[in-house]
């Protein structure tokens, strides 16, 4: 078990440039055939389920009830994988049922933070982590199971014909359950808002179910990602596409959280709106 502790990342002004030529050393290298818009030539196979090493990233605060059902229910799915749940100072004791779930299983790590820092700042330390350790594709994944570990096998498998894997609502095949209608409308609204203005193909902008490979996450500039809240989930994507890095959805069905409570506000949902814009101006420029 790995229990330790990583620096958050500053924000630093953006030159996509050396993310294009760094998806273009990709493409050459592995004879992989990108585009900007993530449509390329047919991909070779990747990965075979037998030489996969994959994380599972699981940002935490205040999750408690969900955290050790959830990490058994992942492990079982997909028993080759590790997870690392990255907990920032939780007070209700997720880091102590972690750690000690972690003492007994060698796969379940456990990353602490200072505090409250934000989702964004989360998963980028987990990247790091596993970029410091051979893991072959890094998932994201929710701590409250509105994202199903039945569905990390086949994420992982469409792996093997992707760059980044997104789990998606709003494909054939995927849908939400138990959600208000005012939670559907805010949710198609973020999507349709980000997506065209970002000019941006996928159609759940803003899923936090992903998988990446690894040389993804090597071509994406992570020390260059500014969002700190949902909105990264946004420009991560969006990052990935002008790099020329290839998209895929697989779908998904999203439930409401049945235990805990949710960490989405008005207020987050203002600030990630503000951001798509501020990314198109910082980053659209340069495509």
């Amino acid at each position: 078990m790995a229990r330790s502790h990583l620096p958050v990342p500053s924000s630093l002004r953006i030159d996509d440039s050396a993310g294009r030529a760094a998806a273009q050393r990709l493409s050459d290298a592995e004879g992989h055939a990108t585009s900007a818009d993530g449509v390329g030539g047919p991909p070779e196979l990747i990965m075979t389920r037998s030489s996969a090493n994959p994380l599972v990233i699981i940002p935490t605060y205040d999750e408690v009830e969900n955290i050790g059902p959830l990490l058994e229910q992942v492990l079982e799915a997909l028993p080759e994988a590790h997870v690392l749940v990255v907990d920032d100072a939780s007070p209700d004791g997720t880091a102590a049922r972690v750690d000690t779930m972690a003492s007994r299983d060698p796969r379940i790590h456990l990353l602490e933070r200072s505090g409250k820092l934000g989702l964004g700042t989360a998963y980028l330390a987990g990247f790091r982590w596993a970029l410091q350790r051979d893991y072959s594709h890094v998932f994201e994944m929710d701590a409250d199971f509105s994202h199903d570990p039945a569905s990390l096998r086949p994420m992982l498998e469409a792996a093997a014909h992707a760059d980044v894997v997104i789990g998606s609502r709003y494909v054939d095949g995927g849908g939400t359950v138990d959600w208000s209608w005012p939670r559907r409308a805010l949710s198609r609204f973020g999507g349709l808002y980000s997506r065209s203005i970002l000019g941006m193909p996928v159609r759940d902008m803003t899923s936090g179910f992903k998988c990446y490979r690894r040389a993804a996450l090597e071509v994406v500039d992570l020390d260059e990602v500014s969002s700190t809240g949902y909105a990264f989930q946004i420009e991560m994507k969006y990052r990935a596409h002008l790099a020329g890095l290839r998209l895929v959805e697989t779908p998904i069905t999203f439930p409401d959280r049945a235990r805990g409570t949710s960490k989405m506000s008005a207020a987050i949902a203002h600030e990630a709106m503000l951001q798509v814009v501020r990314l198109r101006l910082r980053l659209g420029s340069a495509r």
